[in-house]
């Protein structure tokens, strides 16, 4: 999946319970909007919505299941129960929260990726990181890429947008690691997706802007030159 995604587009396809277009019909009509699009993948949440968007399109699928724990902040693929779900669902990549936040059950970052591995090692990780040191981390797992979906959604980098001065931590992942980075967080417009690429992006990742119209609406409603 690595390579068919590079220097493209990939769509998250995501409605939570309380969104109004939360169906896996749905998203699986948003799937094939994308790749009649251009997109090169889709990253979408729970088998479900996974097994209703493969009976639709033909692109690469990046899994996450979220799921709140009362116990942890980490709500992305957070344990195996959400990893064997995704890997129920055949999905090519499965995402999952890298940060140093404490996992719900104590589980830890490394049991799994040794746990995905060890059930099919033909699946790719994707690590939605917050932090270069999180990142670093990560590609010494043995994670295939990390993405930046994290940063500026945590307590210690919520002070951060992924755009500013023209994608500096993009520009400091990219020098610090050999694996891929994909840009994910904020990149709301053509202008920032294609300036992402030209700075050496191994892809991009876009949601809201593209799929949740409830927020697309508001952008209009709200915005003042």
């Amino acid at each position: 999946m690595i390579q068919d995604i590079q220097g493209g587009l990939v769509v998250s396809c995501q409605a939570l319970a309380h969104e109004p277009l939360h169906s896996s019909s749905i998203m699986a009509k948003m799937a094939i909007a994308a790749q009649e699009g251009g997109a090169k993948g889709i990253r979408a949440n729970t088998k479900a919505d996974i097994l209703a968007i493969r009976q639709e399109v033909t692109l690469p699928i990046i899994g996450i299941v979220k799921r709140d724990y009362a116990d942890s902040s980490v709500f992305i693929t957070a344990t195996k129960r959400e990893v064997d779900e995704l890997l129920d669902s055949g999905c090519e990549m499965i995402a999952l929260d890298a940060t140093h936040r404490f996992r719900p059950h104590g589980e830890t970052l490394r049991d799994l990726v040794k746990y995905i591995r060890a059930r099919n090692e033909n699946v790719q990780i994707m690590a939605d990181i917050s932090s270069k040191q999180e990142a670093m981390d990560a590609e010494a797992l043995g994670c295939e890429c990390v993405s930046t979906t994290l940063y500026g959604y945590t307590q210690e980098s919520a002070s951060h947008k992924l755009y500013e001065d023209d994608f500096a931590f993009l520009k400091t992942l990219q020098s610090s690691l050999k694996i891929p980075v994909i840009a994910e967080g904020n990149v709301s417009t053509p202008e920032r997706y294609h300036r992402a690429l030209e700075l050496g992006a191994h892809a991009v990742v876009v949601g809201g802007a593209i799929t949740r119209p409830q927020q697309i609406t508001a952008n209009f409603v709200n915005h003042r030159k």
